[in-house]
């Protein structure tokens, strides 16, 4: 438990890729929760199998769950949760930080390195050895896999953000976001934009993607230096949320970028107000930088602080709500309001340590069974055959060794959207010390 503070009772959490699962990590094991409703939260999975987990990651609403537990900190493991079978498992040579995936990368990150393998076979792609320590494991992938940026620190002791292109695997641009060390970086849905905070908390700052031009500049704010610990954007990228160790949580809107500002209204407070920015031009850089950035638009007060804690902008049951997790194991609900701003509202706290609602045992029983796919006529044992091997797919997946042909995925990106398509997979055995191994 920090000084003065609360023991967690999570050890870690997060939210999916498009905000409408919510896992969480506990001593125990970990949970998954869907957040597709204010009043009730139904808990989708729950597996007691692992104990200490520290990193719990699920793949959209997939049935791709990646665990790492503080009984083995140096491999990941990867499970198809709706069958109970672990799809493979990789061992690396230090602790793993983080681990951050869309459907077409999956990324490890260590403290001097990143790992990206290819999300359909596990194959690893390419190691980034080259890169500053990092810590804490800072790093940020788009979860646009058409692109599939990659950012992390590219200095330990300035702000700078090195952007990567995880499909062609070569360094795009280096950014010179702040000149404080990261604390936290992100993409947009798109991933067309990066927003980033340093160490100090104040400034939020947000560069364009690929060419790392700075689009806008909000200030957080100046009393108190503060510790970031989630920033996020909206899945329509209108707007930008930050959470942080203190009770409130800041909601920036991205207006639109012009060239060209409207005329004041000809009254004596437009004039004053027009001379004023113009004076600006004539104080020192930090005093007109300050005079320049934006304010939130809206905010949310929490009842707590200084726990650990990450928020999200998502649209259940057609509104927009700000949700925030926090380690002391609630999940809080709050409206937004997308025209007006200002205060949100709290509107529904949820446990996250009670049994809640299980609603896996009812989507199986509901289920309708489904047509037999391609992989599952590929993978098809005959009657000597060995038993398939447990893949991505709800069918089985493909033979110990098979891969369904690239041709298949052809007519469009890879859907792993809903729970009746997914990628193939070998079931692997791997050992990042030095090269790929797999049984």
């Amino acid at each position: 438990a920090p000084p003065g503070g609360v023991e967690s009772a999570l050890s870690c959490f997060s939210f999916n890729q498009d905000c409408t699962s919510l896992a969480i990590g506990t001593k125990a094991g970990y949970k998954l929760f869907s957040l597709s409703s204010v009043e009730q939260l139904d808990q989708v999975h729950g597996s007691n199998e692992i104990p200490d987990v520290y990193i719990v990651e699920r793949l959209f609403s997939s049935s791709l769950v990646v665990v790492v537990s503080h009984t083995k900190p140096r491999q990941m493991n990867v499970y198809h949760f709706k069958k109970g079978t672990e799809i493979c498992n990789y061992s690396y040579s230090s602790n793993i930080l983080s681990i951050r995936l869309n459907r077409q990368r999956l990324l490890v990150c260590l403290e001097e390195s990143i790992y990206i393998h290819n999300i359909k076979d596990m194959k690893l792609l390419k190691t980034l050895l080259d890169i500053p320590a990092n810590p804490t494991g800072l790093c940020a992938l788009s979860i646009n896999h058409s692109n599939s940026y990659l950012a992390y620190p590219g200095s330990l002791t300035s702000g700078e953000i090195v952007l990567y292109d995880g499909n062609s695997l070569k360094t795009v641009c280096t950014i010179a976001a702040h000149e404080g060390t990261l604390a936290a970086i992100t993409f947009n849905a798109s991933g067309s934009k990066l927003a980033s905070a340093s160490e100090k908390g104040t400034v939020i700052r947000v560069f364009s993607v690929p060419d790392g031009q700075k689009l806008y500049e909000f200030r957080r704010g100046m009393k108190r230096y503060v510790t970031i610990s989630s920033l996020v954007f909206s899945m329509d990228s209108q707007f930008l949320c930050a959470s942080s160790n203190t009770e409130t949580v800041h909601i920036f809107k991205l207006e639109q970028v012009t060239n060209s500002r409207p005329e004041e209204p000809s009254t004596w407070s437009g004039y004053m107000g027009k001379m004023f920015m113009a004076a600006t031009n004539y104080l020192p850089t930090q005093v007109s930088d300050m005079m320049h950035q934006d304010r939130a638009f809206a905010t949310a007060r929490l009842n707590f602080s200084g726990q650990r804690n990450i928020c999200t902008l998502s649209t259940i049951q057609k509104l927009p709500r700000l949700l925030v997790a926090s380690s002391s194991g609630h999940l809080y609900m709050y409206n937004l309001d997308p025209q007006d701003g200002g205060e949100c509202v709290l509107i529904k706290t949820h446990s996250l340590l009670g049994s809640g609602t299980t609603e896996e045992n009812k989507e199986n029983d509901l289920r309708p069974s489904l047509p037999q796919s391609y992989a599952a006529t590929v993978a098809r044992p005959s009657a000597s055959s060995a038993s398939t091997v447990p893949g991505y797919s709800e069918d089985g997946g493909a033979l110990r060794g098979e891969v369904i042909p690239e041709h298949e995925f052809a007519t469009g990106p890879v859907c792993l959207d809903d729970e009746n398509e997914f990628p193939p997979i070998i079931l692997c055995r791997g050992n990042q010390k030095g090269k790929t191994k797999q049984s």
